[in-house]
């Protein structure tokens, strides 16, 4: 019967805050865990999966240049490479991909979670027409008791007209029925 209501919407968008908190996170401690002895730039013209040993690199495709991950910015600036170009993590995916396949995976997460809610509201509509159980019951109870009465009600009349019947305190049904002869 309580309502879900502050909870239910902390609860929503508890799950994608806490998920880009997680993101940023790693991120900072992916720039934390360079070691100062193999900056970036000593990888340029090797290959991509040695510059990107160390998680706080970025690899350039256009010029094969390794260099260090812009932590200030969320995605690198067209100044140091282009996004088509650019690798992080791993040599097969560039950022624009990574782009595309995270907001396709982010819009379908939103496109769940709001059929989702949807569906349970539906749901508690649903449910909200028609009584539960228990209120079947206590009406099915209160149906009873009130037959009860009446037959009790029935009872105590008819004990009374065989009570006034006896002593003669009967009541006819039109008092003045005896005049009409």
């Amino acid at each position: 019967m309580g309502s879900g209501g502050a909870c239910g919407r902390t609860m929503r968008w508890g799950l994608p805050l806490g998920g880009a908190t997680l993101l940023l996170l790693l991120l900072q401690a992916a720039a934390a865990q360079a070691s100062p002895g193999s900056a970036c730039s000593q990888s340029t013209n090797k290959t991509c999966q040695e510059c990107l040993k160390n998680v706080s690199c970025l690899w350039c495709n256009t010029d094969n240049t390794c260099m260090d991950y812009p932590v200030t910015k969320i995605l690198p600036p067209a100044s140091l490479c282009k996004l088509s170009s650019a690798r992080w993590g791993v040599c097969w995916v560039n950022f624009e991909a990574l782009i595309i396949a995270m907001s396709v995976v982010g819009g379908l997460i939103l496109l769940a979670i709001t059929t989702c809610c949807c569906y349970c509201c539906y749901c508690r509509k649903k449910k909200s027409r028609k009584p539960d159980k228990s209120e079947e019951k206590a009406i099915r109870e209160q149906e009873e008791r009130r037959i009860r009465q009446e037959e009790r009600r029935a009872e105590m009349k008819s004990r009374h007209d065989e009570i006034r019947k006896k002593y003669g305190l009967f009541k006819e049904e039109n008092p003045y029925a005896r005049f009409e002869n």
